[in-house]
């Protein structure tokens, strides 16, 4: 007897694995989203926080180092979170501190309140930037390349949408900085509602019992300093976030020094910023195609050098295109997240590797702002600031080009005995 062609397998468990893949990939770009609209919308309204709060000037100088360390003390914590209730519970933690974070800050009626606030929220963050090379990791093992991607190009659009609408907002709303900074918290109440269904999933493809989902909880922890792979991914982290945070702080201000106007100043680090949502996509896809990512982490080095030179020979004159290979440089930060997901076999490793190499990278990263504003004060100009910028990226290239060999720290390292 002759049987029709095999109809497709639409059992609850196929069905209920599609509706939970789909919602991590909900939950993973609202997640990513809300990671950086904390810090940037802060930072368009800090001159109305200052005069709200009476804010010292060392205080609001303090608030902007805030969040790398933040990110490096509350990073740290979140591997053992993890281990213990799960990558999808820990994010959802996340969200609700962010948006808890948010929602506080504004009305806590004081410098010191608001501190809080802040800090409540970038523990959120901490625990988030960690997590979400592990999640990609452990339930898209397959798609590294393409869900870093997204997820980076997201990290990205929040990152340039806040900084572009939360003055226009503000006013648009009729309110003071209060109102520009707690509208955030919707945007942020709204990517907790994926994780909730999501929080007691351990991971895919586990038996019944339990068993692989026991097993990789209970593995040893790696001896992960002592993998050469680990510290050069950490000091690439840390010299990327460096030159970003650098850029974002302090690149207007070279423009408007050199003549530029302040709009145009301003659209100019927005156009720095934009550029990381199309590449943000297309560097992890390449970089997962790659034995060896140390080309990628040349071709955006030698961007930085190129927009460096032209911003001490010519800023004003080669504004637009310093602008786009400075933005081009800056996707060294997807690349680094595709590298954590890449230097690891198993989900543990990754949240290992992704803590170390996150929390050290932002320790690295916390002095380069305030020695460029030491530099350019004592000097008087910006010469001695961007030759220091050069010389931090030619290392940023050495230690790039070593993390991207290929090699997981597992290689290099085993479990304590």
């Amino acid at each position: 007897m002759t049987t029709g062609p095999t109809a497709p397998d639409r059992s609850p468990a196929r069905s209920t694995r599609a509706w939970t893949t789909r919602l991590f990939v909900v939950g993973i770009l609202l997640a990513a989203v809300n990671l950086r609209p904390a810090i940037t919308s802060l930072g368009a309204l800090l001159a109305d926080v200052r005069d709200g709060l009476g804010m010292s000037g060392s205080v609001a100088g303090l608030l902007t180092s805030v969040p790398p360390l933040c990110f490096a003390v509350f990073g740290v914590m979140a591997p053992r979170l993890a281990r213990r209730f799960g990558p999808p519970a820990v994010v959802c933690a996340g969200m609700v501190a962010i948006t808890a974070g948010l929602l506080i800050r504004p009305y806590a009626g004081g410098t010191a309140g608001f501190l809080a606030g802040s800090a409540l929220a970038l523990m959120g963050i901490a625990v988030s930037n960690v997590l979400m090379p592990v999640i990609v990791k452990r339930w898209f093992p397959d798609r590294v390349g393409s869900m870093t991607g997204l997820y980076s190009m997201a990290l990205a659009a929040g990152t340039a949408i806040a900084a572009a609408v939360t003055v226009p907002m503000t006013d648009a709303l009729g309110g003071g900085w209060q109102t520009g900074l707690v509208v955030w918290a919707a945007l942020a109440a709204a990517a907790v509602l994926p994780w909730v269904p999501l929080v007691r999933d351990r991971g895919p493809a586990a038996p019944a019992d339990g068993t692989r989902a026991r097993a990789e909880q209970e593995r040893p922890a790696l001896r992960i300093t002592r993998s050469r792979t680990a510290w050069a991914l950490a000091v690439f982290f840390g010299l990327q976030a460096t030159a970003a945070y650098i850029t974002m702080g302090w690149m207007a201000q070279i423009f408007r020094d050199a003549g530029v106007s302040a709009g145009t100043a301003g659209l100019l680090l927005a156009v720095t910023m934009v550029m990381g949502v199309p590449l943000a996509f297309v560097i992890p896809r390449v970089a997962t195609r790659l034995p060896h990512q140390g080309p990628i982490v040349i071709v955006l080095g030698v961007c930085g050098l190129a927009g460096y030179a032209g911003l001490y020979l010519a800023p004003a004159a080669g504004a637009w295109a310093w602008a786009l290979l400075l933005g081009v440089s800056n996707c060294a930060f997807p690349l680094a997240l595709t590298m954590v997901g890449m230097r690891s076999r198993t989900g543990a490793g990754v949240a290992q590797l992704s803590a170390f190499a996150q929390s050290t990278g932002y320790l690295i990263s916390i002095p380069g702002p305030l020695l460029v504003g030491v530099l350019y004060q004592s000097s008087g100009g910006w010469g001695v600031p961007i030759l220091l910028m050069v010389v931090l990226m030619v290392p940023q290239m050495a230690v790039g080009w070593l993390a991207g060999r290929d090699r997981t720290v597992e290689d290099e390292v085993s479990p304590p005995a």
